[in-house]
C-alpha cells in the first residue's frame, strides 16, 4: 500500500463508520469498479448490533450544546454541536429502544455510502432513550469520529463501556461530520473537502475545531450548566478519558496533550495528523490500536512517546473494523459496490462480531486500569483468547 494510499485511508475513507464518501487517492489506486448492482427490492430486515456482554440496561439521550464562548471556525457564529451520551440506566423504566441515527441522517450518510437503501436504517442498537440513569459519578469518555463520520459510528463500543459503568459521550463534529440534525429541523452537512490541496492546513483546522468540541463537552458535562441539568447521568470530573476512531483518534491524542483534565486517551486506526503529537508524544497514558502493521506518524510518536504507552495491532481488521460499519456491510451488500482490494482496506477479513469483541475487550482494559485502577493482563501480553492481537510496541 503507498504512503498516499494509507494517508487517504486513515483520514478520508476511514471517515468513522457510515459516511464512506472514497477519495480521490484511493479511487487512483484502486481498478475500476463494476456499475454498481440494481438496488434489492424491500425494506432490509432489522441488523441487531452486538449487546454489551454484561445484562445491564444501558439509556442514551441525545444533548443540543451551544459553546458562545467560541466562534465556529466554518461559519459566522457560536459553536452549535450534537452530543450523545450514552449510561448505565437503572433499568429501561418502559423507555423505546433507541434507533441508530435519525431517517435523514441515515439517508444523508446511504447517499455516499454504497450499501442497499435502508441499511443503515436498519441497524438497531441495545440503548433505551431516555432510561433513568444511576446516581453515582462516573467516569467520562469523550468520543470522536472519523473524518466526515458521524457520533453514531461507534455505537456498539459506546454501549459496551456504558454497560460496564462509563458515561460516554460521542460528538457530532459539526461541518466535518456528514450530516448533522438539529431540534429544530437543521440538517447541516460536511463542508471539508474531500482532496485538499494543503492537506497539512485543513488537518490542523479539522483538528484544532474538534479539540474544542471535546474540551467544551467535557467542561459542559462536569462543571457547566449541563452538569447541572436534572435527570442526566453525572460525569465524574477527576476521570476523564478521550478516544475516537480515526481521525477522531488524532483528535483525542492532541486533547491529551493540551488539557490536563484528560487523564488518558486511545485512538483507533488515526494516523497522528494535524497535531504536534507526533513530534512531541504525551506525558500520559495513551493506547494505539490499529489494523495496520505501521505508519510514519506511529513510527514518530513511538520514538517521543514519555508516558505509558502501547500500539496493538488487530491482524485482519481493516481501518473500519473498528466501527459498527461491518455490521452493515454484510446485509447492505457492500462488497458488491466496491473493488475487492479496497473492501479489503477498509474492511479487512476479521469477522464482524470477532472485531468487535476484541475492541471492546482492549478499549474496556485500557480505560478501567487508567480511570479505574484495575489492571489487566490484556495490556501487558498477548492473550490466548486474543490471538489476533499483536504487539508493535510497548512503553511503562
Amino acid at each position: 500500500m503507498t504512503m498516499l494510499r494509507r494517508r487517504s485511508l486513515l483520514t478520508v475513507a476511514g471517515l468513522g463508520g457510515a459516511a464512506l464518501a472514497l477519495p480521490t487517492a484511493v479511487a487512483q489506486a484502486a481498478p475500476a469498479a463494476a456499475p454498481a448492482p440494481a438496488a434489492r427490492p424491500g425494506t432490509p430486515r432489522p441488523i441487531d448490533l452486538p449487546e454489551p456482554t454484561v445484562r445491564r440496561t444501558v439509556g442514551t439521550v441525545s444533548l443540543h450544546l451551544v459553546d458562545q464562548d467560541r466562534q465556529d471556525p466554518f461559519v459566522p457564529g457560536p459553536r452549535e454541536l450534537m452530543v450523545q451520551l450514552w449510561y448505565p440506566a437503572l433499568g429501561n423504566g418502559g423507555a423505546p429502544r433507541a434507533a441508530y441515527t435519525t431517517t435523514r441522517v441515515g439517508a444523508a450518510f446511504e447517499e455516499s455510502l454504497p450499501v442497499d437503501p435502508g441499511t443503515i436504517a436498519a441497524l438497531r442498537p441495545t440503548a433505551r432513550t431516555g432510561a433513568p440513569a444511576v446516581p453515582d459519578r462516573l467516569p467520562l469518555l469523550l468520543l470522536g469520529h472519523g473524518r466526515q463520520g458521524g457520533r453514531s459510528n461507534c455505537t456498539a463500543l459506546a454501549e459496551e463501556l456504558a454497560a460496564h459503568g462509563y458515561l460516554v459521550a460521542a460528538i457530532d463534529h459539526t461541518y466535518d461530520a456528514a450530516a448533522v440534525e438539529f431540534p429544530d429541523g437543521r440538517l447541516v452537512r460536511s463542508v471539508l473537502e474531500a482532496d485538499p490541496a494543503d492537506w497539512d492546513a485543513a488537518e490542523r483546522k479539522e483538528v484544532s475545531a474538534r479539540v474544542g468540541d471535546l474540551r467544551f463537552v467535557a467542561t459542559e458535562l462536569t462543571t457547566g450548566r449541563t452538569a447541572r441539568r436534572a435527570g442526566l447521568p453525572r460525569a465524574d470530573r477527576r476521570r476523564i478519558g478521550a478516544f475516537g476512531h480515526s481521525m477522531g483518534g488524532s483528535a483525542a491524542a492532541e486533547a491529551v496533550r493540551q488539557d490536563s483534565r484528560f487523564v488518558t486517551g486511545l485512538n483507533l486506526d488515526g494516523g497522528f495528523f494535524g497535531s504536534p503529537v507526533a513530534e512531541e508524544g504525551l506525558d500520559r497514558p495513551f493506547l494505539l490500536l490499529t489494523s495496520l502493521a505501521d505508519h510514519d506518524t506511529w513510527q514518530r510518536w513511538r520514538q517521543h512517546q514519555r508516558g505509558w504507552g502501547r500500539q496493538l495491532q488487530l491482524r485482519g481488521a481493516g481501518h473500519l473494523s473498528f466501527t459498527d460499519l461491518p455490521h452493515a456491510a454484510g446485509p447492505g451488500h457492500l462488497a458488491d459496490h466496491l473493488p475487492a482490494d479496497v473492501y479489503s482496506d477498509l474492511l479487512g477479513t476479521v469477522a464482524p462480531e470477532r472485531a468487535t469483541a476484541v475492541t471492546r475487550a482492549y478499549v474496556r482494559a485500557h480505560f478501567d486500569r487508567f480511570l479505574r485502577g484495575r489492571p489487566s493482563p490484556l495490556l501487558e501480553a498477548p492473550s490466548r483468547r486474543h490471538p489476533e492481537i499483536a504487539f508493535v510496541w510497548s512503553r511503562g
